[in-house]
C-alpha cells in the first residue's frame, strides 16, 4: 500500500507531505498507480521550487519521499495552489484504486 499523507500546522496551512510504501499495482517498473502518484508529487516538488522558489527540505529513498517547507512560506498563494493540486489529484487516484493508495490530511503542531 502507498500512503500519502498532507500536513498542515495548527493554522490548517499545508505545512509538508509524504509518500511511504508501494502501490503493488503491477510488477516493478510497470505499476501504473505507483507511477501516477509519482508524478504527481515529483510535479508539485518542482513546481514549488521552480515557480514558487521555496527552498524545500526534501528526504528521498526507495519507497519514500518527503518534502517539508518553512513556515514562512506557508501562506504563499503559489504554495497553497500546487499543494492543493497535488492533494485533489493524489485522492482522485486514491478513490479509484483504493486497495492500493490511501490519501489523508493530518495535522501537526508546528
Amino acid at each position: 500500500m502507498l500512503d500519502v499523507i498532507f500536513r498542515e500546522d495548527g493554522r490548517q496551512r499545508p505545512s509538508s507531505f509524504v509518500a511511504r510504501g508501494h502501490a503493488d499495482a503491477g510488477e516493478h517498473g510497470e505499476d501504473i498507480v505507483c507511477a501516477a502518484v509519482s508524478a504527481v508529487l515529483q510535479a508539485a516538488r518542482l513546481g514549488l521550487e521552480a515557480h514558487a522558489g521555496i527552498r524545500l527540505d526534501v528526504a528521498q529513498a526507495p519507497g519514500v519521499l518527503e518534502v517539508r517547507w518553512p513556515q514562512s512560506d506557508r501562506d504563499a498563494p503559489a504554495l497553497r495552489a500546487i499543494v492543493a493540486t497535488a492533494r485533489l489529484a493524489v485522492e482522485q487516484i486514491a478513490r479509484q484504486y483504493p486497495a492500493h493508495v490511501c490519501s489523508r490530511v493530518e495535522g501537526e503542531y508546528a
